[in-house]
């Protein structure tokens, strides 16, 4: 949990920037609190002003990025109609959302998933907010009858999840050397024929 609430400032947010290129560069155990401070120009005291220390950093920083992303999918869900283009909106603005920052898709699919099991604890809270957007996708989708009645909401959740997971640690596996959101359209195709069902 941060000290400050929101409206952190400028500062707040250099720190938070800085630690996702800094954690990225050299990996979260690696990555000390002076080197983020460095990065963000800021005094290494002035990092305690806002975390409590290089765990909360991360967990703000995780807080921060997929709140941003949970707002931008909110709003585009809100401009589609149909349940295809909410779909594919959910897989599209997942692929731009990490592609628009190398050291955030880093961090997210390589640091995150390192991290011990109290730091995953707190991960999996900040992910429920996206996992609802998906749960309500997933219903309305039955209930239009665009999938199959009978399919299990959260093994539907685990595969979209799973799919568009997968597809972005691939990517930055890879060193990020292909175009990711041209992939939104094979696997939303691909979501969606496994969604129908029988």
């Amino acid at each position: 949990m941060t000290r400050l609430g929101k409206g952190r400032g400028p500062k707040y947010n250099q720190i938070i920037d800085a630690a996702a290129e800094v954690i990225a560069e050299n990996g979260f155990h690696q990555a000390q609190v002076s080197k983020i401070a460095k990065r963000a120009k800021v005094a290494d005291g002035t990092i305690y002003l806002y975390f409590k220390n290089k765990e909360d950093i991360l967990i703000s920083l995780f807080r921060e990025k997929m709140g941003l992303y949970v707002e931008r999918l909110e709003k585009a869900m809100l401009t589609k109609t149909t349940v295809e283009e909410k779909l594919f909106a959910l897989v599209e603005i997942h692929f731009k959302n990490l592609s628009e920052n190398q050291y955030w898709a880093v961090v997210t699919q390589l640091e995150l998933r390192q991290s011990d099991k109290r730091l995953r604890a707190k991960i999996s809270e900040v992910l429920k907010n996206f996992l609802a957007i998906m749960d309500d996708l997933i219903e309305e989708g039955k209930q239009e009858g665009i999938f199959s009645p009978n399919l299990d909401k959260r093994l539907a959740r685990q595969m979209i999840f799973g799919t568009i997971d997968e597809t972005v640690t691939t990517w930055v596996m890879k060193d990020r050397k292909y175009d990711l959101i041209s992939l939104a359209k094979p696997i939303h195709k691909l979501l969606l024929n496994g969604l129908k069902g029988d």
